[in-house]
C-alpha cells in the first residue's frame, strides 16, 4: 500500500544524542530524526535548510552544518540569541525534538564542477559554509582550488577553529583567518590576520574569471563582498550568497520572508547575486 505524503508543515520526531559547545554562546547539536525523515534528508544539499522545533518553545530555520552523517544523525549549529534557542540548549541528551524539511535551493555543485571555489564565511555563516566545504572535500577530484576565508570578532568566537586548521594541513584547501581583535594569544600554531573579513580579499590572486564564490555571514557583510568580488572580476552569476532570515513556515506560504518578489524559503536561501540586482532590501 502506497504511503500517505508526509505533510512539510508536520515534524517528524527526532531526539537530541549530543551538544558540543564551540564557544560561550554558540553549540554544535547532533541529532537523531526518525527512520522517514531520513529518508527525506536523503536529498540535502548543502546550503538548504531544515526547521528544528523544540516542544513547548517554537521553531527556527537551521542551515546543517554537515551532511546527514552515515549513523542517521544531523549536526546543527546553532547560537542562543532568543526564546528557542535558550530551551534548547538547556536540553539534556535524549531530550525530544522536531524536525522537518529540507527546504529551499542550496548551492548549485553541479555548476561549480571543475571550477574554482571560494567560500567567505562571517561569524555564524561559517555553519552553512562548512557543510559545502565538507562536501568539496569528500569529492575533492570534482572540483578546482578550495579557498576558505573566515572572519570572528575574536578567536575565542572562531568556530571549528580546530577542525579547519587540520583540514587545510591536509592539503585539500587554502585557509585564511581574521579577527576584528585579538585580546588573547593565540595558542595552537594558528596563523591569523588581524582585521575585517573583506580585507581578506584585497591582493588575494586568484583565478576570478572562473570562480564561483559562496558567502555567508551578518547582513552588512554581504554588500561589501559583493562590490569586492564583482570588481576582483568574479561574474554576479557565480557569486552565491545564503540570505538565511526571516524564513517562518518554510514552504512559501506565510511570505514572511519575502525579497521582493521572491521568498526567501523557496527561491533561496542561496541566491546568485545576479538573481537580486534591482532588489534594494535583498543586502
Amino acid at each position: 500500500m502506497k504511503q500517505p505524503h508526509h505533510s512539510p508543515h508536520l515534524p517528524y520526531s527526532a531526539y537530541l544524542v549530543e551538544r558540543r559547545d564551540l564557544s560561550e554562546d554558540t553549540s554544535l547539536f547532533r541529532i537523531a530524526p526518525e527512520a522517514d525523515a531520513l529518508t527525506e534528508l536523503s536529498s540535502f544539499v548543502p546550503g538548504q535548510f531544515v526547521q528544528l522545533s523544540v516542544p513547548g518553545g517554537g521553531e527556527i530555520p537551521i542551515s546543517p552544518a554537515d551532511l546527514p552523517a552515515a549513523q542517521g544523525t544531523v549536526e546543527l549549529c546553532v547560537r542562543r540569541v532568543g526564546h528557542v534557542t535558550e530551551l534548547l540548549h538547556k536540553l539534556e541528551p535524549g531530550a525530544q525534538l522536531g524536525l522537518r524539511g529540507p527546504f529551499g535551493c542550496g548551492f548549485p555543485l553541479d555548476d561549480m564542477a571543475g571550477r574554482p571555489v571560494l567560500l567567505l564565511a562571517g561569524g555564524l555563516g561559517i555553519a552553512p559554509l562548512r557543510s559545502l566545504l565538507m562536501h568539496l572535500l569528500r569529492q575533492r577530484e570534482r572540483y578546482g582550488d578550495i579557498t576558505l576565508m573566515y572572519g570572528a570578532k575574536q578567536p575565542g568566537l572562531m568556530l571549528f577553529r580546530e577542525e579547519l586548521a587540520a583540514l587545510a594541513a591536509a592539503g585539500g584547501m587554502r585557509l585564511y583567518l581574521t579577527v576584528d581583535f585579538a585580546p588573547e594569544q593565540l595558542e595552537g600554531g594558528y596563523s591569523c590576520a588581524i582585521g575585517l573579513l573583506p580585507d581578506l580579499l584585497k591582493g588575494f590572486r586568484f583565478d576570478a574569471a572562473n570562480t564561483y564564490a559562496a558567502v555567508c555571514g551578518p547582513p552588512p557583510l554581504y554588500r561589501c563582498l559583493v562590490a569586492d568580488l564583482e570588481r576582483a572580476g568574479v561574474a554576479a552569476q557565480r557569486i552565491l550568497l545564503s540570505l538565511e532570515r526571516r524564513m517562518r513556515c518554510g514552504v512559501g506560504r506565510c511570505c514572511h520572508c519575502a525579497i521582493g518578489q521572491k521568498l526567501c524559503c523557496v527561491d533561496g536561501p542561496v541566491f546568485r547575486a545576479s538573481d537580486l540586482k534591482g532588489i534594494p532590501e535583498a543586502l
